[in-house]
């Protein structure tokens, strides 16, 4: 360990309990968002990519009745689950119903799937916002105890002086700087994705209805 984070760790160590709880808890909340940032990076790149395949894989002029039953009993996800459900209901309601009904309750049910899936993608989300938050406070919280104690410590002392106060400031300020580096990460990625969930979302709601309007000419 370098001499900067030699400081670093003792000034931590040395903290009073109170800003070492405080630390702690700053600690998980960037770790958990980490963590949450990679598993949610890739789960959000593979649904793009599995979307891109299925759609090229779609347009490339395949049989909906063969592709259906390729995907019948298998855990899709995105574009595959709205086509499934989509044509599973239009196949249903075909036989019993008109064109009409059969085209509005493949709707509902491609809506359904399309939510379903968002929903997913959008998992863990929330977290990453409450965490960009409510981190600086923490640490803000963490600062103004540790400078209450420090100023505490003085009443006791005849001569006040910057070398009794500054170890309690140092921690103090360090509890901050540890909220915003827990809190610029999660709030960053949590727009990312965000943007990524919409465009996902857009691609999704094309699909359905580019779908929906092929099995509007069918039964035209």
């Amino acid at each position: 360990m370098n001499d900067s984070g030699q400081f670093y760790y003792e000034i931590i160590m040395s903290a009073s309990l109170p800003v070492k709880v405080v630390m702690i808890i700053l600690i998980l909340a960037s770790v958990w968002s980490w963590l949450i940032i990679f598993s949610k990076g890739k789960v959000l790149a593979t649904a793009q990519n599995k979307a891109k395949k299925f759609e090229e894989h779609f347009w490339s002029g395949v049989d909906l009745n063969r592709l259906y039953d390729s995907l019948s009993g298998k855990k899709n996800t995105g574009s595959a689950k709205i086509f499934e459900a989509g044509f599973k209901e239009f196949k249903r309601k075909t036989q019993a119903q008109s064109g009409i009904r059969s085209i509005e309750g493949s709707d509902r049910a491609m809506r359904v799937a399309l939510n379903r899936e968002i929903e997913k993608l959008e998992s863990h989300l929330p977290t990453l916002a409450t965490i960009g938050s409510t981190s600086p406070y923490i640490g803000l919280f963490g600062t103004v105890i540790g400078i209450m104690l420090s100023f505490h410590a003085l009443s006791d002392v005849t001569q006040a002086t910057i070398a009794l106060v500054a170890p309690g400031i140092s921690e103090a300020l360090i509890a901050t700087a540890m909220g915003l580096f827990a809190a610029i990460p999660a709030v960053i990625f949590y727009n990312r994705y965000s943007d990524k969930v919409e465009r996902i979302y857009a691609q999704y709601d094309a699909f359905k209805e580019e779908f929906s309007a092929i099995l509007h000419r069918q039964i035209g």
